[in-house]
């Protein structure tokens, strides 16, 4: 089964690349809901939040972290939202986990 952000991982589709990292994956939203809207995606695939385990732990603080400087970078460090959206029914169109950063607002 192919999965669109691993494609974007492995470069074999195209995206507007804002940061990577050995962890990570920072793009900008093809669609975006405001001003900035980033997709911070992990390079591990993971299905969704309902797929985390205790092990993700450190990972997940590295993904707050990132959204934390994507935000500052970004210059929305002021006020922004973060949000993940969980299975269908939640709205999740890629199954690969994946953080929603959107600022800008004025």
């Amino acid at each position: 089964m192919s999965c669109l952000f691993c494609d974007i991982i492995s470069k074999k589709q195209s995206a507007d690349i804002v940061y990577e990292d050995a962890d990570f994956l920072v793009i900008k939203d093809i669609a975006p809901s405001a001003p900035i809207h980033l997709l911070l995606i992990p390079k591990s695939h993971i299905a969704s939040v309902n797929d985390l385990n205790d092990k993700d732990t450190e990972f997940l603080g590295g993904l707050f972290l990132l959204a934390k400087k994507m935000a500052k970078e970004q210059g929305v460090s002021e006020g922004y939202k973060l949000s993940f959206n969980v299975g269908r029914k939640g709205g999740q169109l890629i199954d690969h986990l994946h953080l929603h950063l959107m600022g800008g607002w004025k």
